[in-house]
C-alpha cells in the first residue's frame, strides 16, 4: 500500500515537514510505502479555466502537477499539509490541489485523505475545512483523529514543542492505516458501489 503526502511548506525542514515526519514515522513503521513532494519554492500556477483536461485528461500546464497525478492514482492514501497563510492554506497548494483535482480523471472514490493545518496561533480550523473539501467532493473518506489536525509553532522546530499536536498525527496516521487495509479488503470482498453519472443542476437559465 502507498500513501502520498504533500507538503504545502516554501520552508525546508520546517514545522510542517517536522509534522510530516510523524506520519512517515507511523507509515514506516506500518510497511506503508510512501512518497514525499514538497512545494518548497516551486513556482505552482493556478488554473487557467482553459478545458484542456476535459479532453487530454492532464493539465496543460506542464509542471509537477501532472507527475503527481500519477502517484496519486497509484496511491491508497493522501496527506496534505499546509502552512497557515492569512486564515487560509498557502496559495501554492491551493493551486496545485484545483488542478491536481479536477484534471485526473481517475477513479479517487475511497481512496483515504487527511488534512493538517501548521501556524503560530489562528487559522487552523479554516485551513483544515478548507483542505478537506478537496476529499468530500472526489468521494474519499478523510481519517480522523483525537481534535482538529493542527500543528502550533512558528520559528523552526517549534512545534515539536506542540506534543498534542504531534500525537495527533501519529493517531491519524495509524487510523489511516486502519481505514486503507479495512477499504482494501472490503474492495476485494464486494466491489465498490455503482457509479452514478453525475448530474449537473444549474440555477441560471
Amino acid at each position: 500500500m502507498k500513501v502520498l503526502i504533500i507538503n504545502g511548506s516554501p520552508r525546508i525542514n520546517g514545522n510542517s515537514s517536522k509534522l510530516v515526519d510523524e506520519l512517515t514515522n507511523v507509515f514506516k513503521k506500518e510497511k506503508i510505502d510512501i512518497e514525499v513532494f514538497q512545494i518548497g519554492g516551486k513556482a505552482i500556477r493556478g488554473c487557467l479555466a482553459c478545458g484542456y483536461c476535459l479532453e487530454k485528461h492532464e493539465c496543460v500546464i506542464k509542471d509537477e502537477v501532472n507527475q503527481l497525478a500519477k502517484s496519486f492514482d497509484e496511491s491508497d492514501g493522501l496527506v496534505i499539509v499546509s502552512p497557515v497563510y492569512y486564515g487560509s492554506a498557502n496559495g501554492s497548494i491551493i493551486s496545485l490541489l484545483d488542478r491536481l483535482f479536477y484534471s485526473s480523471n481517475f477513479d479517487k472514490r475511497f481512496k483515504v485523505g487527511a488534512a493538517f493545518a501548521v501556524a503560530r496561533r489562528a487559522g487552523t480550523t479554516t485551513t483544515f475545512d478548507e483542505l478537506n473539501k478537496y476529499f468530500t467532493i472526489a468521494q474519499m473518506p478523510i481519517a480522523s483523529g483525537r481534535y482538529w489536525n493542527n500543528g502550533f509553532g512558528r520559528e523552526k522546530g517549534q512545534i515539536e514543542k506542540d506534543e498534542e499536536g504531534l500525537q495527533n498525527a501519529q493517531i491519524v496516521a495509524k487510523n489511516m492505516v486502519f481505514l486503507m487495509k479495512a477499504i482494501k479488503d472490503a474492495k476485494d470482498k464486494y466491489g465498490l458501489p455503482e457509479k452514478k453519472e453525475t448530474k449537473y443542476t444549474h440555477f441560471i437559465r
